[in-house]
């Protein structure tokens, strides 16, 4: 029977392996992987592998790099939905959507989708119903392009080619080219937009939610109906949004760092 410290030891160096792969934003190689965490190859390989084989790892589109997987990104989509955080975060879209008079999400990118993980509705009789869950996809939303612009070009490029890009409107863009000059523009702005792109009669923006490295992990955004806000009224309360991300980025940073105390 393993003794409890080498038990605590194994744990310790599988964290370190998806913490560090985390923390990267394009795929990592597992050589990479091995030399960054200073394990001994066949430790670093026999881990990634039991990782990969878990879904907690993923190779990434078209690449030998690795990712984070499915469990590993419903993880973190748990860690952030938990009960406590879960009703503070609810609490800070709430106040965003009460100013601006419209509905707020959440969401997180997940198999080359949007996941929404919390919403607040208008208070509107006319407003569109996406409840939590809903997928939605990349290339034709707010929060979609906005992932999708955080990336380096060569994920960036690696997914795009993956994706689908149908048109689910006249204003869809679904040439890659475009998309990729859309998406260059949109990085240099951090304001993910949607004019009519997903849904006709619909425009959104969204805001990175950052973690305390800066990077991407969630999109908070706004929607509406033209007849009750263009896209460059919608653009007027980026303000507010950016004020609501930074206030989630720092409830996840007080999360994240309660968890290492508490190690």
């Amino acid at each position: 029977m393993a003794k409890p410290q080498a038990a605590k030891s194994r744990s310790a160096r599988v964290l370190q392996l998806l913490e560090l792969v985390a923390r990267m934003d394009r795929p990592a190689s597992v050589q990479e992987i091995t030399e960054l965490s200073g394990l001994p190859k066949a430790t670093a390989y026999r881990i990634c592998a039991t990782l990969e084989s878990d879904g907690y790892l993923r190779k990434e589109f078209g690449g030998r790099g690795l990712v984070a997987g499915p469990r590993l990104l419903s993880l973190a989509r748990n860690l952030i939905g938990g009960s406590g955080l879960a009703t503070a975060r609810h609490a800070v879209l709430s106040v965003a959507a009460r100013r601006i008079g419209e509905t707020c999400n959440l969401s997180m990118p997940q198999d080359g989708e949007m996941v929404y993980l919390d919403r607040v509705e208008a208070e509107w009789p006319l407003r569109l119903q996406l409840p939590v869950g809903t997928r939605v996809p990349l290339h034709c939303t707010a929060a979609g392009k906005l992932y999708l612009s955080s990336l380096s070009p060569s994920p960036r490029a690696a997914l795009l080619r993956s994706l689908t890009l149908e048109a689910r409107t006249p204003n869809s863009v679904t040439d890659p080219e475009a998309l990729n000059a859309a998406l260059d523009e949109i990085r240099k702005t951090g304001v993910g937009v949607d004019n009519e792109e997903f849904l006709e009669g619909m425009v959104a923006v969204a805001v990175p939610v950052t973690d305390g490295g800066g990077r991407f992990f969630a999109a908070l955004a706004v929607h509406a109906p033209v007849m009750r806000m263009n896209l460059e009224e919608a653009m007027t309360h980026v303000p507010v949004l950016q004020e609501a991300a930074a206030e989630l980025s720092n409830l996840a940073a007080g999360v994240k760092l309660a968890e290492t105390e508490a190690s």
